[in-house]
């Protein structure tokens, strides 16, 4: 039988991948990692083509594997912040040639909104600014993803539960087969309460524990697992969710 290299490859990966589920020493490691690192807000200390992006490298590598692979017709995101996260998912767009990013948010910042609108990457993104719950920017955002053949959303806005709970009641019917809804800060169910004072969500009302609930009515979707054993450290762990029919 002639070996195929970069079968062998794959499968090895795809092994490591699954073992990493039962390496508890390297689960406890990623763990400490994950606490000390949201204490000391290290998702704020990176950006992407000259705009802050508030993620981690390791959930971005991760969207940028699902992008490659889906070449989604448009990106939604609830969310829009400094706006490093559309630049990121529209750059990933121009790389594959065809798309567009969709962003949400209640209050987009006027400095924040004239640099995304200067950016070269602005030609593949639209904004919409209004609540990512309310029927009137959903009833928008389904006539830009309306008949759109791959749909992709991630959602990243308000993060208490009843707020995440609703955003994934809506946006999930925009989601296509084989496509994902991607739900950011779930980290927080696993983070002592108040870590950073001032926040409306905590342990207990967050949205992971949103998606839990979610997920026992909606049969549609389940929590992509592999995505979780690669990464380790993340943000949103349990908040790839794939559609899966």
């Amino acid at each position: 039988m002639i070996k195929d290299p970069v079968s062998d490859f794959i499968s090895e990966r795809e092994q490591r991948i699954q073992n990493n589920g039962d390496n508890k020493s390297l689960i406890k490691a990623a763990q400490v990692f994950n606490l000390e690192s949201n204490k000391a807000q290290y998702s704020y200390n990176f950006s992407w083509m000259g705009r802050p992006i508030i993620q981690y490298p390791q959930d971005m590598i991760a969207m940028q594997e699902i992008i490659w692979s889906l070449k989604p017709d448009i990106i939604i995101e609830t969310g829009i912040a400094h706006g490093g996260s559309l630049i990121y998912y529209a750059s990933l767009l121009e790389l594959i040639g065809k798309g567009e990013v969709l962003g949400i948010d209640i209050d987009i910042r006027q400095h924040n909104k004239a640099e995304i609108e200067k950016h070269p990457m602005f030609k593949r993104i639209k904004m919409i600014q209004g609540s990512s719950i309310s029927k009137e920017t959903f009833e928008e955002v389904n006539s830009y993803a309306k008949g759109k053949p791959v749909v992709l959303v991630c959602l990243d806005s308000n993060h208490t539960h009843d707020h995440v709970l609703q955003e994934l009641e809506l946006y999930s019917t925009l989601v296509t087969k084989n496509s994902y809804i991607i739900v950011f800060d779930t980290i927080v169910e696993d983070l002592p309460d108040n870590y950073l004072p001032g926040r409306a969500w905590s342990p207990g009302n967050n949205p992971k524990t949103a998606i839990h609930e979610f997920l026992k009515s909606n049969k549609n979707f389940q929590i992509d697992k592999a995505i979780d054993n690669k990464l380790l450290i993340s943000v949103a762990p349990d908040g790839y969710l794939k559609r899966i029919s």
